[in-house]
């Protein structure tokens, strides 16, 4: 029971708290269940955001899911996943209330100046910390630095991901070849049209069940879906409600699939929120409670090890290379770039808590845009 509290009280904080996506919330994760309660080690963190990047939804909140499954077992699984989801559930169905009265959103970015930041310096601790883990080898480190490189040249996401592990692993078959049997080894050679469908619940639920199910990749991807499914085939929503869901995901804590409460609630009120958000997140559940009890054996076994290890390499790499593009619309002034050093350095050197951090930069936001 104590372990069930404990996964209670971190991820309803975090749920609170975690501002940024899910890079970001990998790296306040990573801080709080690795470095300062060592639930995990930094191999088996990395493993688990290897297994979330292997199947659908949303990857911080999977990650929740995990932690909590590994800490409290079955109860943990649930309540991890819930206490992340349900304060940002919360208060976006709040705001979207004040956007249904008031024909907006509100204005927040004298938070979002602050705390942006202060997540670039969590996000590059955790980098550095999980690299030398991730990083084995020279190959696992040119797989990152290849997946880094090529994630600007516009390559899908997934196919990196999944490129980088299989190439880990051809090598990994090669090399144990060459150790066995070295004489076998031979060369190796649209949307649809705009329309008007009656809005009805259930039609809304199974589509939000349906994106949660098969939707890999970051908060972009979620866009495309949910306006090709809401805006182009539905014809429920306008693409400037669309606009406003996904900002709506981003300036509050927690999950960016939240959106999804915030459409759900435009359309069909507190009913239509509640089932928008149980459609759209309860496939991670269900995928976690799969996943989960296979790690282990993946990790054990010769050849899915080899491709966990280069699926780890490649996610760290694309999250590198989400930081990089994160920093360039995050640190735009000296007072955002001093608030990021003054971060980095409390981080690394006074190790205080990433949830301090955070508060502190939306402080440090305020000041600075009131004196402006």
């Amino acid at each position: 029971m104590s372990n069930l509290i404990e996964v209670v009280q971190l991820f309803l904080k975090l749920g609170f708290t975690a501002f940024g996506g899910p890079a970001a919330h990998i790296g306040i994760m990573h801080d709080e269940v690795v470095k300062r309660r060592k639930w995990l080690t930094d191999e088996e963190f990395l493993d688990l955001l290897g297994a979330t990047n292997l199947i659908p939804g949303p990857n911080s909140t999977e990650m929740t899911i995990h932690i909590g499954f590994l800490r409290a077992g079955w109860m943990g699984l649930i309540a991890g996943g819930l206490c992340f989801i349900l304060p940002a559930t919360f208060i976006v169905l709040g705001l979207s209330w004040l956007y249904v009265q008031y024909g907006t959103t509100p204005q927040a970015e004298w938070l979002m100046y602050g705390i942006k930041p202060v997540v670039i310096a969590i996000i590059a601790q955790a980098l550095w910390t999980l690299g030398s883990k991730a990083f084995k080898s020279n190959l696992l480190a040119l797989i990152g630095l290849t997946v880094f490189t090529l994630y600007f040249f516009g390559f899908n996401e997934i196919a990196l991901l999944f490129a980088g592990g299989l190439a880990f692993l051809i090598f990994a078959y090669i090399q144990r070849l060459r150790n066995v049997q070295p004489a076998l080894l031979l060369p190796l050679g649209g949307a649809a049209l705009m329309q008007s469908i009656p809005f009805n619940l259930s039609t809304m639920f199974l589509t939000f069940l349906k994106i949660g199910s098969v939707l890999y990749g970051s908060g972009y991807v979620l866009l495309a879906f949910l306006r090709n499914d809401f805006v182009l085939r539905l014809g429920w929503l306008t693409d400037q409600q669309l606009i406003d869901a996904v900002a709506i995901g981003q300036v509050t804590p927690g999950p960016l699939f939240t959106a999804a409460t915030f459409i759900g609630y435009i359309l069909g009120g507190t009913s239509g929120a509640l089932l928008a958000t149980l459609g759209i997140f309860l496939p991670s559940f269900l995928f976690v409670a799969i996943s989960n009890p296979l790690i282990p054996k993946i990790r054990n076994s010769t050849w899915a090890g080899s491709l966990l290890d280069g699926v780890n390499a490649s996610s760290l790499g694309l999250m590198a290379a989400v930081t990089v593009q994160l920093s360039f619309s995050s640190l735009t002034d000296f007072p955002t770039a001093l608030i990021a050093v003054v971060s980095s350095i409390l981080l690394l050197r006074f190790k205080i808590n990433s949830t301090w951090l955070i508060s502190g930069g939306a402080l440090a936001g305020f000041i600075i845009s009131s004196i402006r």
